[in-house]
């Protein structure tokens, strides 16, 4: 149950961290604060920094990723063989409205998902920083850490993304005649947007969950049940329509399926017209709900915060 992009996936360094401060801030003017209209592109080009710093940091990894990616293939194999045995044991072509190329199909669509929505070691992450007072380096610089760690986890997907491509363009390949029919240009618009949408929902749901950390000294036990139950919930193991009523209903009207689940049916054209522009502005309303719980979760729990150890 590893997410996709778990290889190479840890917390900023301080050099990253260090290299990102050296970007003019907000209050970096050197003779008082700064115009108002230049404090916006000021802010943008720290983060444009810390950006770049951290995809040369990533990229040092690509051997992994590549290998990574690749042995990760191997499952596929079972799973395949096992949904054939699901679908002649069952004695139907079609299951949920899943035949058995559509089924093979979104199994390895979700793959795309995850590796978009999958945030390994950053709730993790963020607990340990709280719990050791390394948190305090994101204080005494101007770096906020919310962003800092946004301009991070994008760097992160896209060193992942570039070194996985061939991998699963080939895979996509061997697998082509799974895919019964290719969606049109305006389908595969609304998939890109679920995907990065999809990103947006899982960085800040897990970013959320990591700010517990004020609260609670251990949360290991807690975000191995919040993460486990995040992979059955979003789709990812099988079509949340295969779940019987109401379970079904209840899960997608959860934010989960969005990690998974969504992207993956809108790419097979199961969602269309204005139910699928519902469920995009759904996604878009679940990850600013998000942004602003991390948002508030963070500053409340600075009222707290000791900065003991580190």
């Amino acid at each position: 149950m590893t997410p996709p992009d778990s290889i190479g996936a840890t917390m900023p360094t301080n050099e990253a961290i260090k290299s990102s401060s050296a970007a003019p801030s907000p209050t970096d003017s050197g003779g008082g604060e700064p115009p108002i209209h230049r404090r916006p592109w000021r802010t943008l080009r720290k983060y444009a920094t810390i950006f770049r710093v951290s995809l040369s940091e990533r990229m040092t990894y690509r051997s992994d990723f590549l290998i990574g990616t690749t042995l990760r293939f191997l499952p596929m194999v079972t799973t395949i063989l096992l949904w054939q045995a699901v679908y002649v044991g069952s004695g139907q072509a079609s299951l949920a409205g899943f035949n058995y190329n559509e089924m093979i199909a979104y199994l390895l669509l979700v793959h795309i998902s995850r590796m978009f929505s999958s945030m390994p070691g950053l709730a993790g992450g963020i607990a340990r920083e709280i719990r050791e007072g390394t948190l305090k380096r994101y204080l005494t610089q101007p770096v906020d850490m919310i962003g800092y760690l946004t301009s991070y986890r994008i760097a992160h997907k896209v060193a992942y993304i570039t070194m996985s491509f061939i991998p699963y363009a080939i895979l996509f390949f061997i697998c082509r005649n799974y895919f019964e029919t290719f969606p049109d240009p305006l389908t595969l618009l609304a998939y890109a947007i679920s995907l990065i949408l999809a990103f947006m929902v899982g960085f800040y749901f897990e970013a959320t969950v990591g700010m517990v950390g004020f609260w609670f000294l251990e949360v290991t036990s807690l975000l191995y049940i919040v993460m486990t139950l995040n992979f059955f919930i979003s789709g990812h193991m099988l079509p949340l329509d295969l779940l019987p009523q109401p379970w079904q209903g209840i899960l997608k009207a959860l934010p989960f399926q969005y990690m998974a689940y969504f992207p993956a049916v809108v790419f097979l054209g199961k969602v269309r017209g204005m139910n699928l522009v519902y469920h995009l502005l759904g996604e878009l309303a679940w990850a600013v709900f998000f942004l602003v719980l991390a948002r508030f979760l963070y500053r409340r729990g600075l009222r707290r915060y000791g900065a003991y150890g580190g």
